[in-house]
């Protein structure tokens, strides 16, 4: 049969509609193949956990995007991790950011720590990463390093969901529990718990406070409470709450340039053992924390030339908005200061000072952001500011600063000023100074502090540079300052006299800032690490034996080198603390009249008064540390004379003397009972007592009575040795014996004194040298059993108890015969126990 065109048509129109239709069972297969589909997916998802990613962060989520994106679904965080940023190394900074009353202040840091996050088929891995301990990648030793330095797991999370994205492909995880749980190393520290006997973490009173997120860094913020049997306030409780910040900053992908520490220039520096070294033993190396100022391309030559150029990226600092605004330009003054020192390494606006953006200039600013460093102002009792940095610890480069800004440090400052400068400064003749003066203070503190931040430590060594005298004199103390290094604890200037019109009061910006800043900051283009090295060595020597560019440690425990001593000024321990010692004769009889105000308690009168005390108390520690004293004065092999030299005879000889006639004879102008009818009704003898024992002790310390007998040791009895030292102190402090004369409450309470400490002396145990802590801490080793400290110790109480007991039966004062008797009596129970 034949079919007609238009039939045709039809016919193979219905062919081709019908074959586009599906059959039940092609419907019935496509079914059955979603369905499997869908159930390997289900059994997927249930056999590793890991949903879809709208499954996780959902529509609720709050998203804050950064280094990671942070997204919180009601009490649930997440971090969504770009997977370009798996193996790239994060510095990890854990604070206290708030304390429970009685625990110190917020601010403290309790832990760094380099992390690492790890991608594994269904978990990430927080890994912690050591710097301690290196080698060249390029050398067989290498994976020596690496087999006996693997990275230990902080933390595991599993992974919820993969963000599937061509350009940014990233893994979701729920990382509440780092914060929540307690993970040692971001928690409380190990010398809290033991202190407070913290026994657990109590979870129901734990929680995350926030997580934020900015391009370089996570801020992260949790409070924590422990169960704890010792705790310090509110001991009902039995616990403790602390809010702790935990900032994690991306470490930059080519880390800065070292520089290599030198301990001639004091600097914050860091250490890792590197056995790449050619060396026949494992070799540790420092390098200086630092910020990376760079010169940039196009003013490369002018460098060269000697001209000032901006580096690539300055430092710059914001003052807190909630600073008062009367203090603001002060802070900046201080900050800027550092320009002067800065262009001594070939730098212009290498620092800068700014104010942050209003909350509507910029709603995302934040002083937490690590892209700002802040002067943070802090309403707190604590009368302190500090100057901490974090810094990459692969190069030193430092990454951020935040100077901590306490209000109270105001306090400090006045009774500072007041005290060693009010007798010839009428500025500071009062309990509260106007805005000016305090402003000039604040400035003074905030130039200090920034130093820190820069990488300087204190320099203790600084002001012994200045000869006494010079700082009597207006021209060279508006010159040079106080002292040549604002890094040093000079303070004010205690030695200028009434009559001395003009002299400056205090440090500024010095040579030996301006060396150690052009030492640290100033590039050497197309020279590696370790090439700079004998460049750097040359700019040393170029200064050596000067001690306008010494540096001299910060002392902790024992002060060994009486050069390198805090609040201290001058070359001369004796002449200056006796100016210092005219000043306060001058203040005290003036303490009434100059904090006097109606209205007002009598509240200031004794702050200041103690303000004397201690003040006077510092002068005696200057001079008394000479005694034993060991001069340091760091040198390499290529300079000529000795790192440590004892302090002559004749000077120790001359403080001696000095504290005889300034302390042990009973310092009658602090008696004053003007002041005492106003501030107490009891203290005052106790108060001299405590004084003078404070440096007797000090004299008769195991270290210094070591010291004293090897250097005659080694200088055959040219030296001011121990027996001779000792004959000396007796002779002072029981001088009423051979005259027979009345001896009062003062020294009765002194020589007991004596008499208690030589006792000691018999019965100490043995001293260990401490760590010496970088060369911060002194300490000096004693066997005080076979060393002739117990020998001389016995003898000079023999001959007390003789001199005694002759004096007591010619003395016809009732109380100076009771107390001789009881020295008698005392004596021989010591030495005769049986």
């Amino acid at each position: 049969m034949r079919l007609n065109p238009p039939l045709l048509l039809c016919f193979f129109v219905f062919l081709f509609l019908g074959s586009l239709q599906p059959t039940h069972a092609q419907l019935f297969k496509k079914k059955k193949k979603a369905t499997a589909e869908a159930s390997k997916s289900k059994e997927e998802e249930n056999k590793n956990g890991i949903k879809p990613y709208e499954k996780v962060i959902t529509k609720d989520a709050i998203t804050d995007q950064g280094l990671f994106d942070v997204h919180q679904i009601e009490d649930k965080w997440y971090y969504e991790i770009p997977d370009s940023l798996f193996g790239r190394e994060m510095l990890m900074v854990s604070r206290i950011s708030k304390t429970a009353s009685g625990i110190g202040f917020g601010g403290g840091k309790i832990n760094t720590q380099v992390l690492r996050w790890e991608k594994k088929p269904t978990k990430v891995l927080l890994r912690v990463v050591s710097h301690d301990v290196v080698a060249a990648d390029s050398l067989p030793v290498h994976e020596a390093v690496v087999n006996s330095n693997f990275e230990p797991v902080l933390y595991s999370f599993e992974i919820k969901a993969l963000k599937k994205d061509s350009l940014k492909p990233a893994t979701v995880i729920k990382m509440d529990d780092l914060f929540t749980k307690d993970v040692k190393a971001l928690g409380m520290p190990e010398s809290y718990r033991k202190r407070y006997k913290v026994t657990r973490l109590d979870d129901d009173r734990s929680y995350i406070e926030s997580v934020r997120s900015y391009p370089m860094n996570i801020e992260g913020r949790h409070v924590k409470t422990y169960s704890a049997t010792n705790a310090p306030s509110n001991g009902s409780l039995g616990s403790i709450s602390i809010e702790i910040n935990n900032s994690m900053i991306l470490l930059p992908e080519e880390p800065m340039k070292r520089r290599y520490f030198d301990e001639r220039v004091g600097w914050f520096a860091r250490g890792q053992v590197d056995y790449g070294l050619d060396a026949q033993k494992s070799e540790t190396v420092r390098f200086l924390d630092r910020w990376r100022l760079e010169v940039r391309d196009e003013d490369l030559e002018k460098f060269r030339r000697g001209e000032l150029v901006e580096p690539r990226k300055p430092i710059v600092y914001y003052v807190d908005r909630a600073t008062p605004r009367q203090w603001v330009p002060y802070i900046k003054q201080g900050i800027e200061d550092w320009q002067v020192a800065f262009e001594a390494a070939g730098f212009k606006n290498a620092i800068i000072a700014k104010d942050p953006p209003s909350p509507e200039e910029d709603p995302e600013w934040s002083p937490e952001d690590v892209r700002y460093s802040v002067v943070r102002y802090l309403a707190s009792s604590v009368r302190n500011a500090s100057g901490p940095h974090v810094s990459d610890p692969r190069s030193g480069e430092i990454l951020e600063s935040d100077i901590n800004w306490y209000h109270n440090v105001m306090s400090l400052l006045r009774g500072w000023f007041f005290v060693q400068t009010a007798a010839i400064n009428p500025d500071a003749q009062r309990a509260d100074f106007d805005d000016a003066v305090m402003g000039r203070l604040i400035r003074f503190v905030s130039s200090h502090e920034v130093g820190h931040t820069l990488g300087l430590p204190h320099n203790m060594g600084s002001s012994v540079a200045y000869p006494v005298d010079s700082l009597r004199s207006a021209h060279f103390t508006n010159t040079y300052g106080t002292a040549p290094s604002i890094m040093d604890y000079a303070r004010f200037n205690y030695v200028a006299q009434p009559g001395d019109e003009g002299v400056a009061l205090m440090p500024n910006i010095g040579v030996y800032d301006k060396y150690a800043i052009h030492w640290g900051y100033s590039p050497i283009p197309d020279k590696t690490a370790e090439a700079e090295k004998p460049i750097l060595d040359a700019w040393i020597l170029e200064h050596a034996g000067d001690p306008l560019y010494r540096f001299g440690h910060q002392q902790l425990g024992d002060v060994v080198d009486p050069s390198s001593q805090t609040e201290d000024l001058g070359d001369d321990a004796v002449l200056a603390s006796t100016y210092g010692i005219m000043n306060l004769k001058r203040i005290v009889p003036n303490l009434v009249q100059w904090t006097a105000e109606e209205g007002k308690d009598y509240a200031d009168l004794e702050e200041l008064y103690g303000q004397v005390v201690g003040q006077y108390n510092r002068y005696m520690g200057h001079v008394s540390s000479n005694i034993g004293g060991v001069y340091e004065n760091h040198k390499t092999y290529d300079q000529d004379g000795a790192v440590y030299t004892y302090v002559p005879r004749e000077h120790q000889e001359k403080c001696m003397e000095f504290l005889q006639e300034q302390l042990f004879a009973t310092p009658q102008w602090l008696l004053d009972t003007d002041v005492f009818g106003r501030i107490e009704y009891s203290g005052a003898v106790e108060r001299i007592r405590s004084l003078q024992v404070r440096t007797l002790n000090n004299i008769l310390s195991l270290g210094r009575m070591a010291r004293l007998i090897e250097a005659e040791a080694l200088n055959d009895g040219d030296a001011y040795g121990l027996a001779e030292m000792m004959q000396d102190l007796r002779t002072g402090l029981w001088s009423e014996l051979p005259k027979g004369q009345e001896i009062d409450t003062y020294r009765r309470n002194l020589q007991k004194a004596h008499v208690d400490r030589l006792h000691y002396l018999l019965t100490a145990e043995n001293q260990d040298k401490q760590s010496d802590r970088g060369g911060y801490r002194k300490s000096t080793a004693v066997n005080t059993s076979q060393s002739d400290i117990r020998s001389v110790a016995r003898a000079e109480l023999s001959r007390i108890q003789r001199q005694a007991r002759s004096a007591a039966g010619r003395s016809s004062d009732a109380m100076t015969r009771y107390h001789l008797e009881d020295v008698v009596a005392r004596i021989e129970l010591i030495l005769n126990p049986s």
